[in-house]
């Protein structure tokens, strides 16, 4: 991969620039033209390389979400994954290794639309559902620093894993329903994108600038910038492990996780005994499943877990990936 295309993908996933020329501003940072960002950005998202350039929302403070499983029969499997993908709050569906083998993200509006989703897709399927919603997060999409001539990780988020010390998230302010939707998919790749959602809105260009800089300080958007598949960048395995910690250690735990270099994400999701015993969850990227395995012996042997019990849940087919829906257009 061409070094401005790393440089585009590494420096720009957070801290996009909100002013008027916000592509005019990065490419004269990489020394190069605005038609040049542009035309790379729109080949990276037509190659599937990139989702979106845009907001990543922090869970639950714009709508509702939850994490879900399936226990489906191999040989309903596809069907299942059809159906559950078909629904327009799913946001990415996978098939992962283990007995609950179908697992996906439900988004809405609000919490009593995500439980009549839920709902829905259990009695569409024809299997029970186990919801998982987030409790507490300690590394939740923050970046994804890669070395893409490589073969490893690099550490992009050191530090950042104490959830404590991150913006507190207050919620949108009142009459952003309308924003959020021109927002959700993505900036526009023009000029001047804020102009463009402005003209949409009704609103001005600055208005629509100082809306994402108040929701950002507000911590309601996690980061603003470009979005990445890891898949289709090189890292072509990933597990989510799960683990049973001791309510006592879970905090100390997860901030340790969210600080490792090969792990993306890092949360705390309840229990649903006696099926799942596994209240803390983290994802896990790698070039190959060695690398993976690799990264997760480390953390083991190197953060003493050897106590708790865990399970490694490869992803094995990715049958829904797209950005959250938190409105649907009218």
């Amino acid at each position: 991969m061409e070094p401005l295309t790393e440089k585009l993908l590494n420096d720009y996933q957070r801290n996009f620039p909100l002013n008027p020329q916000p592509f005019a501003h990065i490419a004269r940072s990489l020394n190069t033209s605005m038609e040049t960002v542009l035309a790379t950005l729109r080949t990276l998202q037509a190659e599937g390389a990139v989702s979106r350039v845009g907001p990543v929302f922090r869970p639950n403070t714009v709508g509702a979400s939850s994490l879900a499983a399936m226990a489906v029969p191999t040989a309903q499997l596809e069907e299942v994954a059809a159906l559950v993908s078909a629904c327009p709050q799913v946001n990415h569906n996978y098939e992962r290794e283990h007995h609950y083998n179908l697992w996906f993200v439900v988004t809405a509006s609000d919490r009593q639309v995500l439980a009549r989703t839920l709902r829905h897709i259990e009695a569409l399927a024809g299997y029970p559902v186990l919801a998982l919603p987030l409790l507490r997060d300690y590394h939740i999409d923050l970046g994804f620093r890669m070395q893409l001539g490589g073969h490893t990780l690099a550490d992009s988020h050191a530090g950042s894993g104490d959830s404590a010390q991150q913006p507190r998230a207050t919620g949108p302010a009142a009459g952003t329903e309308d924003f959020i939707e021109a927002i959700q998919e993505g900036l526009p790749l023009v000029a001047r994108p804020y102009l463009a959602i402005a003209e949409r809105l009704g609103w001005t260009e600055q208005a629509v600038i100082e809306r994402l800089r108040a929701m950002i300080d507000a911590g309601v958007i996690k980061r603003l910038g470009v979005v990445v598949r890891h898949h289709e960048l090189g890292y072509r395995a990933n597990a989510m492990v799960v683990w049973d910690v001791p309510d006592d250690q879970v905090d100390v735990t997860g901030n340790l996780l969210g600080r490792q270099d090969c792990v993306t994400l890092c949360y705390q999701r309840p229990r649903r005994l006696p099926d799942w015993p596994y209240n803390l969850f983290c994802m896990v990227h790698g070039r190959d499943r060695d690398d993976v395995l690799a990264c997760i012996g480390r953390m083991v042997e190197g953060l003493g877990l050897e106590a708790f019990a865990h399970a490694v849940l490869f992803s094995k087919r990715r049958f829904k990936q797209c950005g959250a829906r938190y409105r649907d257009r009218h």
